[in-house]
């Protein structure tokens, strides 16, 4: 039975249901490809693979910032949501100049500590160096990075650029499912940490021990951390 055979028994039943069939209708025979939509912006767009996230690009435009200043703003939010990114992780960016007619590209990727040799790791019984913990962490590359962006290129302070992301830490956000399953799922070594056992499952000693998806999550220290940079650029002007 097809959609169109179904959608007609429906509206003899249901006299309401007429809308739903002459949407049905308008949409043709669903044989059709379909394909994303183009987004068009007359002045500004601001994408992100989270919605929270793009409204802080949109919020930036409307303080009358530019596009590295959205972007930079988007990034500080998804690192802050612990996306695929986080404050701890590492940053490459591509920037279009419309003076120059060039494109900047920023490796924010961090440095690797003087002491991490291959001597280090094999002194350890280690062939490679371990793909978890302290070990496995180069300096934190985003921070750096993202200041950079602003200082070349932006026109915000960094305390507009940072606002947002330093309310989600401090008053928090309604965490989302993906995120809520992923801790859920790493618990055990998330556990070897105190802070990120602290931070990260509220609910030891349960069956669930992750934030619940759309509960309320707070990263207070993150907030901390975030002042600084915005205290420390402040004197600096």
């Amino acid at each position: 039975m097809t959609v169109k055979e179904i959608a007609e028994i429906v509206c003899k039943t249901v006299p309401l249901a007429g809308l739903a069939f002459l949407l049905i209708q308008t949409t043709g025979s669903g044989t059709e490809r379909t394909e994303k939509p183009v987004l068009h912006g007359k002045h500004w767009v601001a994408i992100t693979g989270k919605p929270l996230a793009a409204t802080v690009g949109a919020m930036t435009f409307l303080k009358g910032g530019n596009a590295v200043d959205a972007s930079c703003a988007m990034l500080a939010a998804v690192c802050t949501m612990y996306d695929v990114l986080s404050w701890g992780g590492e940053t490459q960016a591509l920037i279009y100049n419309p003076l120059t007619k060039r494109v900047i590209g920023v490796n924010a990727l961090g440095v690797a500590p003087t002491g991490a040799t291959a001597d280090f790791f094999r002194a350890r019984g280690l062939r490679y160096p371990p793909e978890h913990g302290p070990l496995a962490a180069v300096t934190p590359g985003t921070p750096g990075g993202l200041m950079v962006m602003l200082a070349e290129f932006g026109t915000l302070p960094l305390r507009d650029v940072l606002a947002p992301a330093i309310q989600m830490a401090e008053e928090g956000y309604p965490i989302e499912k993906q995120l809520a399953d992923s801790v859920e799922k790493e618990k055990d070594r998330l556990k070897e940490w105190p802070y990120s056992r602290k931070v990260l499952l509220p609910h030891l000693g349960s069956s669930w021990e992750a934030p619940e998806p759309g509960e309320v999550f707070r990263q207070p220290d993150l907030a901390s951390t975030l002042k600084k940079l915005v205290e420390a650029e402040t004197r600096a002007l």
